[in-house]
This record gives structure tokens, sequence and C-alpha cells, in this order.
């Protein structure tokens, strides 16, 4: 099924938005805050029923919901999982979410899973192993879907394309749109030692139909050097703050999710990120 990707907009609202953990269930209910979007992972709610399920159902009565995949390796050399395919589609046309989003990565080779998303060769042959699994995603949930750039740890010497014209060229070919991570782009800059600027300077902005912020861990590699983890569990810092400043001048406001999936914390700590998000867009709208 083929999109018009200069159609791409997510439908979300240009406010910020929070990956939902069922801890702040009452909380969202209460108090939302400046938030005025979910973000849900969809492994998390393929099961039948209980809890979980009768939670979102309320919570999607109320806000849009964003469902973003982490586990159908789009990037792997076999073919997407069936079944996979399947409670995913079940999943998307009982709940209706307003967008669907994966990630620019492998998790699966020869039947086992690695609960990692691994970085890919950017090449003519896994743009076109890409490009073919998200038409056929896309084909099986009927309609448009978000492709995420990785964080990176490493790149690879058989790359023959640059990241951002890899993302640009798959978005052509299969009409899918893409989510802009901000924190990724800092992240792989740091690590493989470009200026991220650079990086949004070259990604293709008309394309976003979402941004997403988030935490990371500082570390070493064994050269001394700086090695950031993209860890989803602590607070955002300052220059990945600046670099989504900078990237709002250039793409203009943009759904804008905040993450937040490992330590996490109260509410409140995570409504005050979303309020700063709220600042940011607001800078850009004004």
């Amino acid at each position: 099924m083929m999109f018009d990707v200069s159609e791409n907009r997510s439908g979300l609202p240009h406010k910020p938005g929070v990956g939902y953990k069922p801890q702040h269930f009452s909380d969202i209910l209460e108090n939302p805050g400046s938030v005025g979007w979910l973000e849900i992972h969809a492994e998390n709610y393929m099961g039948m029923g209980g809890r979980p399920l009768a939670q979102l159902r309320h919570l999607a009565e109320r806000f849009p919901i964003s469902v973003h995949g982490v586990g159908l390796s789009i990037g792997g050399e076999g073919p997407l999982d069936p079944e996979h395919l399947a409670r995913l589609k079940n999943l998307v046309s009982w709940l209706k979410p307003t967008v669907f989003s994966e990630h620019l990565a492998w998790s699966t080779h020869d039947g086992s899973y690695f609960n990692d998303l691994l970085p890919l060769p950017y090449t003519n042959d896994t743009i076109t192993r890409v490009a073919d699994h998200i038409d056929q995603l896309q084909e099986v949930i009927g309609r448009q879907m978000m492709l995420e750039n990785p964080s990176s740890y490493l790149s690879f010497d058989e790359s023959t394309w640059s990241e951002t014209d890899f993302l640009c060229e798959v978005a052509k070919r299969t009409g899918c749109g893409l989510l802009l991570d901000v924190n990724n782009v800092f992240v792989s800059a740091t690590n493989l030692g470009y200026d991220p600027r650079d990086y949004i300077a070259d990604y293709p902005l008309d394309k976003v139909g979402e941004i997403h912020l988030g935490g990371h861990d500082e570390d070493e590699d064994d050269h001394g050097k700086p090695l950031l983890i993209d860890s989803h569990g602590a607070e955002i810092v300052d220059p990945v703050w600046a670099l989504l400043d900078h990237t709002l001048s250039l793409s203009g406001s943009r759904p804008l999710l905040i993450e937040w999936d490992n330590d996490v914390p109260d509410w409140p700590i995570l409504s005050a990120e979303a309020d700063r998000g709220a600042d940011a867009l607001h800078k850009v709208l004004s």
C-alpha cells in the first residue's frame, strides 16, 4: 500500500506527549498538565484482556494514542513474523490509534529474538529489504507508518548511504513518514564523532510527523572517549533540549514525545519535562 509522503502529518496535536506507564494512570486522568497525547509500546498490549487493556481503552477515549513498535525487526534479513503482524493488526484495528511507528533496526535472526535494537549497514540491499518490509506492514495494518532513526554505537565500512539519505530514500519508496528522535541524533553524533546540527541540516524534516526526546547515560569506551547509551532512564540533558530548539526552528512545530522507560519517576517529574517541551513548542508557535 503506497502512501503520499508529501502529505505526511501524524494527526497528533502539536503538544507534548508522554510514554504511558500504568503507575501514572490516575495522575494522567486527574492532572495531565501539558500532556496532550500518549504513546504505548505495541508489544505490551497484544493480549486479549485484563486491566491493562481496560485502562488503555479508557485513556483512548480522552487522549490521542500513538502506538510504537519495538519488536517487528523491520531491518531483519528474514521475513516479518506473520504472527506478530497479525497481533499488531488486531491491536490497531480495535484501538484505532492516531499513528503507528517502528524503528530502523533489526532484532531477530533465524528464529531467535534479541532484546535490543541492532544497527544496519546502509546499502542498496538494505534499502530494498527495509522498503519491502514497510510495504508489507502498511498493507497489513492499512495505514501509513513512521520510521524512527536509531541511536548508533558503531558504523559499517560497507555503508554506501548516509543515514539521512537512507531514511529519505526509504520514505520515497514506501510513502512512510519519519519519526525524528533528537536524543538518538545527539547520542549517535557523540559516539561517532560528528556534529548533530549537520545531521539535522541533512534530515528530510518535511517528512517528520513526530519528534522524540529521552534521557541517556554517560560512559566511556575502551579508549577513554565519551560513549552515550540511549537508556530512556534519566532526565533529558540541556544539550539535547538545545538541539530540539534548533530542530524546531527549522522544522516548525511538531508533536513532541517525552520518553522515560527505565527507572520511571513519579508523575510530577515526568509532567515537568512535558511542561518544558510545551515551552519549546510555544517558542516556535510564537
